[in-house]
């Protein structure tokens, strides 16, 4: 797959306005066994049914009204099929597709939608090789917010996020905000070289995430939960049901996007993350949060070590045929002194593993 990036902000104007996005709407994923991933997102994560056919499963966090925001459908390859967001209007459908069509990426539009519960849509495989859909017509459903007699410990209140692996992150970044989405917090090096940044459309930390590495792929989806204890209260579920072994990393707390956090791993490999306690964002000077690659208390704030698996391994993507897009591996020679991560780093600061940090200190 080849596609061009838009021009940057400084170069020439396109003829096409790209969509107006609100938030991202749900993702579809691809399992290999679909009572299996039921029982893990139903059962255990206490995600509500929408719609269940023979071979997918439509499935909504409480607080949403929309169809859906998770599509699991039975399938050959564990991959993922489709990220989608929502658009303002009826009409950013149409001026997703043309934008893309511009950028000369694959195409496809579906006037009844590409999924139950959605309207008109529009999916490309965008620039950096990610199914992208855009939609904006779609069934409303019973908001179950206050529907207490349903919750459960552990209520999940929405989608919050999706995290990509790209090999391809400064013009990702570029191209990200070409389309509207705005930098919040970013890691970076002394000498300005970007590693992994978090991009939003609605007024938290991210809608997108970008981390530069072998892709493209999806890296997790995180689903919010209204307090830290909700997502403790799935922890002793697992505990209790002797299910821990879903438990990849956490819980703890991200020093990127202040967020407390816990991260599983569904039955077929991909990694959900349960999220709570980010920060708002929606003003339009907003600062952004540039965090050292050497800082440690970037990925966890407690200093804990981050595993391997976290930063190894990611769900493949699959193109406008249902094929896995091929992964390309990271290149830039920039990057190559610094592994991001399972990479040792033992202090949080420049400077402090050699003067000694202190209780009490000021920063």
């Amino acid at each position: 797959m080849t596609a061009s990036f838009p021009e940057p902000v400084e170069g020439q104007a396109r003829s096409s306005l790209p969509p107006d996005i609100l938030r991202c709407g749900y993702v579809e994923l691809v399992v290999s066994d679909l009572a299996a991933a039921r029982e893990f997102y139903v059962d255990l994560l206490g995600l509500v049914i929408t719609k269940e056919t023979p071979d997918a499963l439509y499935l909504r966090t409480l607080e949403e009204f929309i169809h859906h925001n998770l599509v699991l459908r039975q399938g050959p390859v564990p991959a993922a099929a489709a990220i989608a967001f929502r658009v303002r209007r009826p009409e950013d459908v149409d001026a997703a597709e043309a934008y893309y069509r511009e950028l000369a990426c694959p195409t496809r539009r579906s006037p009844d939608g590409f999924v139950d519960g959605i309207g008109d849509a529009v999916r490309v495989l965008d620039p950096l090789g990610f199914p992208y859909e855009f939609f904006h017509e779609v069934e409303h459903v019973e908001r179950l917010t206050r529907r207490y007699d349903l919750h459960r410990t552990g209520a999940l209140a929405r989608l919050d996020h999706v995290n990509q692996v790209t090999p391809d992150l400064g013009p990702g970044i570029a191209y990200l905000e070409g389309i509207g989405f705005r930098v919040t917090e970013d890691i970076r090096d002394d000498q300005g070289v970007a590693y992994a940044a978090w991009l939003r459309r609605k007024p938290t930390v991210h809608d997108v995430a970008l981390t530069g590495g072998d892709g493209p792929r999806l890296h997790h989806l995180a689903f919010a939960a209204p307090e830290q204890h909700h997502v403790l209260a799935i922890c002793d579920r697992l505990g209790a049901l002797r299910r821990s072994d879903c438990i990849e990393r956490g819980p703890g707390r991200h020093g990127v996007s202040n967020a407390f956090y816990l991260y599983l791993r569904d039955p077929d490999g991909h990694r959900v993350e349960l999220y709570t306690q980010d920060y708002y964002t929606g003003d339009p000077d907003n600062p952004v949060v540039t965090w050292d690659v050497h800082d440690n208390q970037r990925r966890d704030w407690w200093g804990n070590p981050v595993v391997p698996s976290w930063y190894a391994e990611a769900s493949v993507v699959l193109d406008l045929d249902g094929n896995p897009v091929p992964v390309r591996q990271r290149s830039d020679p920039a990057e190559e002194a610094v592994t991001v991560g399972a990479d040792g780093f033992s202090y949080t600061r420049q400077g402090e593993a050699e003067r000694g940090f202190k209780v009490g200190e000021q920063l």
